[in-house]
């Protein structure tokens, strides 16, 4: 498969920074149109005896999430698995009728794409998560998110795929206070936005010799994505770590020379998260958190602290994975980066 390198851009902004900032309004209306497909996505979802999410890449990193919302606010509990694109292609997909296959892809990639035509072609009932316009999938149900990025460093298409999850598991579970929160989400992403200079943080940690994304739950994935976000748009060595997996062996390779994100907002994994800053900091590496407005035990710890909006949980990949693009970001244009990606070589 190969990709065209992004048009490019002669300043700031370049199409990253348009589509970080346009995530509120992109979460305004992102059920607008996807209504009537929830509706019966959700109650082909709560007949399930399984439910196998499926994605690659960022695709991936929200199937994570998405499994979360499932089983908890959606009440499926361990009949939630997920698995990477790839993995389906080449083991074989689900082929019982009682399954469900839920594919996230933004621009179609062809495991998953495959993976949801072949699962159909078994009698399976299917779902596709994807951007406007693109293909169906051959799924049975489609999801839309938004129009496909400019920018190959995906951000928009990633929050908004969330928050399309997070109603699909509200509608699932039906669980209206999830549901309530996930229309408060807008403003308080575009809060966060404003409240930090963005540029000043990315000059005093955007040459570090290694950077660490920590984080457990749902924001195991969200440290995946601020990896990735980070080493797509900076082209620098980035690692995505569970917090009890970092304490199990990684953290022996943490220097001063490096920097340590722990996203860790109130929830079960903040203890573990809280585990890893200390060891972090006990290895003098720059320490980055993303947690609760007024935690003193890790602001304690912090080199820096960027407080998250005061949500469940199970939202809080969609807050918390802002300020990681934004960081990406202002690295990569302060290290003279496109931060919008390259051409895909052929593979």
């Amino acid at each position: 498969m190969t990709t065209a390198a992004p048009a490019p851009r002669a300043g700031h902004p370049y199409h990253m920074h348009d589509a970080i900032y346009a995530q509120p309004g992109a979460l305004r209306l992102v059920g607008r149109g996807n209504e009537a497909v929830l509706g019966a996505a959700a109650s082909t979802l709560a007949k399930a005896a399984h439910v196998v999410l499926a994605g690659t890449g960022t695709s991936w990193h929200a199937a994570l999430v998405g499994a979360h919302l499932l089983a908890r606010a959606g009440r499926l509990g361990s009949r939630v698995r997920v698995s990477f694109g790839g993995e389906l292609a080449d083991y074989g997909v689900p082929r019982d009728a009682s399954t469900v296959l839920l594919g996230v892809t933004h621009r179609g990639t062809r495991s998953v794409a495959d993976a949801l035509t072949a699962a159909r072609g078994a009698g399976v009932a299917t779902i596709a998560l994807t951007a406007k316009g693109a293909d169906a999938l051959g799924a049975e149900h489609v999801l839309r998110t938004v129009d496909r990025e400019a920018s190959d460093t995906h951000t928009v298409s990633y929050t908004s795929a969330l928050g399309l999850l997070a109603m699909l598991a509200a509608a699932v579970g039906k669980d209206e206070a999830l549901a309530h929160a996930v229309d408060a989400l807008p403003d308080q992403l575009a809060l966060l936005l404003g409240q930090e200079s963005w540029e000043q943080i990315a000059t005093r940690f955007g040459a570090r010799r290694q950077y660490w994304f920590i984080g457990g739950g749902p924001n195991y994935a969200t440290a995946l994505e601020g990896a990735l976000k980070l080493t797509e748009a900076a082209c620098v060595p980035a690692l995505g770590v569970d917090a009890e997996q970092f304490l199990h062996g990684p953290w022996t390779a943490v220097d001063p020379a490096d920097l340590v994100i722990v996203v860790a907002p109130p929830g079960p994994s903040r203890t573990r998260c809280l585990a890893a800053a200390r060891v972090a900091q006990n290895a003098g590496a720059g320490l980055l958190v993303l947690g609760a407005d007024g935690d003193r035990e890790l602001g304690a710890l912090a080199s820096e602290l960027i407080a998250l909006p005061d949500v469940d949980e199970l939202l809080s990949p969609i807050a918390a994975v802002v300020p990681l693009q934004l960081f990406a970001y202002h690295a990569a244009v302060r290290r003279g980066g496109n931060p919008d990606g390259r051409a895909l070589p052929a593979v």
